[in-house]
């Protein structure tokens, strides 16, 4: 029979302290090993959806790209070509007969000095605003500038810009000079 005793006041070694530590640190990696594949778990579930989600737009984008050419193709066609160009051509149409005839004449009225009269006039529809061809004859070159100025200074007429002047060859002429000018007109 054997005895087993420990003659030695204290142990050999003891790795009490080691243990314990090696326990903590342990801990620490299984905790943050759990948080990390759940932070990847997550990001991997969030970029699923994300990928669905962009399918699902890809899709959307085909379908209204495919949706866009069908209708350019139907919108080319000569015969529906021809009722927009009709179509551009009839509101044009309207938009010239709804000019304020009565206004402008009245503006005129208002810039036109003595010795000064309107031959002709033709608005048109640019970018948006009224732009006025004028031709105009006067009795004297002191007149058509009265005419000028007066036309600069009014609030209804801008960029007024004269495109020739002449003097007629005639002389039962009364108009001693014509003057031709672009003005844009505000109609409002």
């Amino acid at each position: 029979m054997k005895v087993r005793l420990n003659l030695a006041t204290s142990a050999l070694v003891s790795n009490r302290r080691f243990a314990a530590g090696a326990a903590l640190v342990g801990t620490i990696a299984v905790a943050a090993l759990v948080i990390l594949s759940w932070h990847a778990y997550g990001a991997r579930q969030t970029e699923k959806a994300n990928r669905i989600a962009l399918a699902s737009l890809q899709k959307e984008m085909d379908s209204k790209r495919l949706e866009r050419r069908r209708l350019e193709a139907y919108f080319n066609r000569p015969d529906i070509r021809q009722q927009r160009e009709r179509s551009a051509f009839l509101n044009a149409l309207i938009a010239q007969r709804s000019f304020p005839w009565t206004k402008i004449f009245m503006d005129l009225e208002r810039s036109l000095p003595e010795g000064v009269r309107v031959v002709s006039i033709a608005p048109k529809m640019t970018e948006g605003r009224v732009e006025v061809k004028l031709v105009v004859g006067a009795l004297s070159d002191e007149s058509k500038l009265k005419f000028l100025r007066a036309l600069e200074a009014s609030k209804e007429f801008s960029r007024v810009q004269v495109l020739a002047e002449t003097r007629p060859n005639r002389a039962g002429e009364a108009d001693r000079v014509y003057l031709e000018l672009t003005a844009w007109y505000a109609t409002t």
